[in-house]
This record gives structure tokens, sequence and C-alpha cells, in this order.
């Protein structure tokens, strides 16, 4: 009798889980689903559910009648988000190690200084950013996204890395001090495996950050390292907005983020609700 009513409220807040999923599931199966639709089809109000499905829209895409290939955004966007990742997981990890296990003097304000540097809005710095960059010879140029990236995700990789960081035992690092253990090895063999669910979440954020970023990306690159969501704005056009190849754009462009978090989504799981050791 008493396990019951558990039963009940499990099965309600499964239901509610569901049903959430669902809410943010729909927008996206409506995306794709019209992407698979012709222009006409795709423009009547109310939208023709039942419409004959076509992949012209991504033929589109990929420059059947413009010529133009997706491949060099795609690859620019990529670059920019695998290789500031790295930096961030780089920089972060060793910062939130001396913040956590190792903790430096005044941590706190350290920690506020970081969270800070997100308090102001990113427009505010894009004309300072675009000035440097200009008189560094640096506009359109991927590893100026690189930098910028990193810079940009920094702070909350280190807000993050130092919970996951904190829940380590500190009896695994005093055995390995004992055992003459260096920082390098104690980050590389011990941190860094008791940590992977921690070390795989903020990894996955700060790539889905960078890879959807837009508003640098716009502004400061060009013909050569133009970014994928820059490529995704040059199909809203003086002409209309043809809702099927923006679509079937945008897929193609979520769809590198949806499988990195399809793969990491027990560690990211684990990472965001129990931290870095169960």
């Amino acid at each position: 009798m008493t396990r019951s009513p558990v039963r009940h409220r499990r099965s309600v807040l499964g239901l509610l889980a569901w049903l959430c999923g669902l809410v943010f599931f729909l927008p996206f199966a409506w995306m794709v689903l019209t992407s698979l639709h012709s222009e006409s089809n795709a423009a009547t109000n109310p939208p023709s559910v039942g419409a004959g499905l076509t992949l012209q829209g991504y033929r589109e895409f990929f420059g059947a009648s413009s010529g133009v290939s997706p491949w060099p955004p795609l690859i620019n966007s990529l670059t920019a988000s695998v290789a500031s990742t790295l930096l961030v997981l780089a920089l972060a990890i060793p910062a939130a190690y001396a913040l956590s296990i190792k903790p430096v003097r005044k941590w706190t304000n350290v920690m506020f200084f970081f969270l800070s540097t997100k308090m102001m809005p990113a427009v505010a710095g894009l004309l300072p950013v675009y000035l440097i960059a200009q008189h560094a010879g640096l506009l359109d140029n991927i590893w100026l996204l690189v930098i910028l990236y990193t810079s940009m995700n920094l702070p909350i990789a280190v807000w993050m890395m130092r919970s996951f960081l904190a829940e380590v035992p500190k009896e695994i690092l005093e055995a390995a001090a004992i055992d003459g253990a260096g920082l390098l090895t104690t980050l590389g063999r011990i941190v860094a495996p008791v940590a992977a669910p921690g070390i795989a979440a903020t990894a996955l954020i700060s790539f889905i950050f960078s890879w959807n970023e837009l508003l640098f990306a716009r502004v400061l690159t060009g013909v050569v390292a133009g970014t994928a969501p820059v490529f995704l704005t040059g199909f809203v056009t003086s002409q209309g907005l043809f809702l099927a190849k923006v679509c079937a754009a945008a897929v193609c462009i979520s769809l590198p983020v949806l499988v990195a978090g399809f793969a990491a989504q027990d560690k990211l799981v684990q990472g965001l609700s129990l931290g870095a050791v169960k």
C-alpha cells in the first residue's frame, strides 16, 4: 500500500518528462518536415502536413542551382569549434584544479572575476574587437574566431570544471603525491579519468556555444573564414524567405551539434547532474 503513491508519483513525473521532451522536439521535427516539402507546400497557411516529400531543399543547400558549396563554412565552423574547445579544456582544467583541489588565496574573488566577464553583453565589445582585429590584420581569419571563442567559453568552463574537480576524492591525490606523481601526471592519469563526465560535459557545451555563435562571426569574417551560421543567413535574401530551403540548411547545420550531443548524452547527464563522482 505504501508503494502505490510512490509509483503513481513516478508515473506522473515520467509522463511530464515525456511531454516536456515532446514540446522541445516538436519544433525540430516540424523543421525537418518542412525541409522535405516543396516551396509551394511549405509556404501554405496553415502548412500542408500531408504534402508530397522532396529533397529539393537539400539539393539547393548543397548548391544544385547556385553552385555555392556549404563545405568551406562547415569546415570553418568545425575548425573554430574544435580548436577553441581543446584550448578551453587545456586552460580550464589546470585553473579549476588550482581553484578546487589546490585552492589559491581568495579563490572566491577569482571565481567572481570569471563570472563578471560574462555580465557584459557581447555586442558591447564588438567594436573594440573589430578595431583591434583590423589593425592586427586578422579580419576574415578563422584563428581570430578560435581566440574569441576560447575567451568567451573559458569562464563558464572554469566554473563547471571547478564543481566537478571539487568532488575528486582527496585520498587519491594524496596517494599520488606520496608515489611522487607530478602535476601533469596527476592531471592526466588521475584527475582526468575520474572527472571524465565533467570534462565531456564542459567540452560539449563549449563546442555547442562555439558552433552556434553568429554575432562575431557575422561581423569579423567574410568570404574566407565565414562559418556555418553566417552561411545560413545567406539564405534569407531580398527575393523572399524560402522556407523549405532555409529549413533544409538549418537541419544540415544543426546536425553536427545533435550528433555530438547524442554521442555524449550519458556523460553530459552524469556530469551536469551528479558531478564527477557518483
